[in-house]
C-alpha cells in the first residue's frame, strides 16, 4: 500500500505509558495547589510584616517581633521560588510521559510504498535485536520510490573519467531493451581498497513504475557532461573504437572507397581515443565507410572483400 508523511501505520500497546502520563499529570496539579497554599501564606506574612514595622515605628512592639516577620516573610517567598521550580520539573516530566505515549502510535516518516510487513497484530518489537526469533526490530519497510537511485563501483584507473553531473545511459536487466537517461548525483570521496574502486551514486532523469527497488542495473557513462551540454555540440562521425588505429603520424582509418579499395585516412578526434565509440571531428563525412576489422595488415589501395 501506499502511505503519506505522518500517517498511522501501527499502534502499540501504550497501558503503561497512558498510566505515567496520569501520573505526571496529578504530580503538576499537586504541586500547583501547594503553590497556591504558599502563595496565600506569603501574603499574610507581608501584611502581618507590615503592621509590625508600622507598630515598631511608633514604639508599640518589639524589634524582636519585627525580626521574626521578616524572617517568616523571606522564608515563605524562598519557599514560593522552591514550588513554582517544582511546577516546572512536573510539567516538563508530564510532557516527556506525553512524548513517550506519543512514541506508541507510529508513523511513516516520508511518503512512500510499504515493501514489505515485518510485524504482526500481538507481536513484540523492539528498535534494535533482541537476540531472540520472537521480537521483530521494525514494523514494516517504506521505500520512496521517488528517490531511487543507482550505486556503482568504478575502477579506480577510470575515475578520472567521471564527474559530477555527467549523463549517463541506465539499462536494468529486466528491461535490457530500454535506455534511462540518468546522470552522476556524486562520487563518494573513499574507495574500496581490497576492490581498488570509488563508489559513484546515479540518480534517474525520468521515474518510471518498472523501477524497483534493488533491481540490477548496468550504466554506460556519456561522454558530455553537464557542462559541456551547455555549450556548441562538437559536429562529426562516430564510429567504432576498433576502427581507428594509431602510429607515428598519428590518428588515422582504413576508408573504403566507391571501387572497393582502401585508403589512409588521417582523422581529427573530438573525444577520447578510448571511448567507443569515438567522436571524428574531421577526415571522415557522413556515410564514409571503414574497416572495422582486418585478418591481415592493410595497404592503400588495396581491395578488400566483406567476411
Amino acid at each position: 500500500m501506499r502511505v503519506e508523511a505522518n500517517q498511522v501505520i501501527a499502534r502499540l500497546d501504550d497501558a503503561t505509558q497512558q498510566a505515567e502520563l496520569a501520573l505526571a499529570r496529578a504530580q503538576v496539579e499537586s504541586a500547583r495547589a501547594g503553590l497556591q497554599e504558599t502563595e496565600a501564606l506569603l501574603r499574610g506574612a507581608r501584611l502581618e510584616r507590615d503592621r509590625l514595622r508600622d507598630l515598631a515605628a511608633r514604639k508599640l512592639t518589639s524589634t524582636a517581633s519585627v525580626d521574626a516577620a521578616e524572617a517568616n516573610y523571606d522564608s515563605l517567598a524562598a519557599r514560593l521560588e522552591f514550588g513554582q521550580e517544582n511546577v516546572k520539573v512536573a510539567e516538563r516530566a508530564a510532557a516527556l510521559a506525553q512524548d513517550a505515549l506519543d512514541n506508541m502510535t507510529i508513523r511513516a516518516p516520508f511518503g512512500g510504498m510499504v515493501v514489505s510487513k515485518n510485524a504482526q497484530p500481538g507481536e513484540m518489537i523492539s528498535p534494535v535485536s533482541a537476540g531472540g526469533g520472537f521480537t521483530r526490530t521494525g514494523i514494516c519497510t517504506i521505500v520512496d520510490m521517488d528517490s531511487l537511485e543507482i550505486e556503482v563501483d568504478v575502477n579506480e584507473a577510470y575515475i578520472q573519467r567521471v564527474s559530477s553531473g555527467q549523463r549517463v545511459s541506465a539499462t536494468l536487466d529486466a528491461y535490457p531493451d530500454w535506455q534511462i537517461p540518468a546522470e552522476v548525483i556524486a562520487i563518494v570521496p573513499t574507495a574500496d581498497r581490497q576492490k581498488a574502486t570509488v563508489r559513484v551514486r546515479i540518480g534517474f532523469l525520468e521515474r518510471d513504475e518498472r523501477i524497483l527497488r534493488d533491481m540490477g542495473a548496468k550504466v554506460a557513462f556519456l561522454g558530455v557532461d553537464t557542462a559541456a551540454e551547455t555549450a556548441t555540440a562538437l559536429e562529426g562521425v562516430l564510429i567504432a573504437r576498433e576502427s581507428l588505429q594509431q602510429d607515428e603520424a598519428g590518428d588515422y582509418v582504413w576508408r573504403v572507397g566507391n571501387n572497393g579499395t582502401v585508403e589512409r585516412r588521417a582523422v581529427v578526434l573530438g573525444s577520447p581515443a578510448d571511448r567507443d565509440p569515438v567522436l571524428v571531428a574531421a577526415g571522415l563525412s557522413p556515410g564514409d565507410t571503414v574497416v572495422r576489422t582486418s585478418d591481415q595488415p592493410l595497404s592503400p589501395g588495396q581491395k578488400i572483400t566483406d567476411n
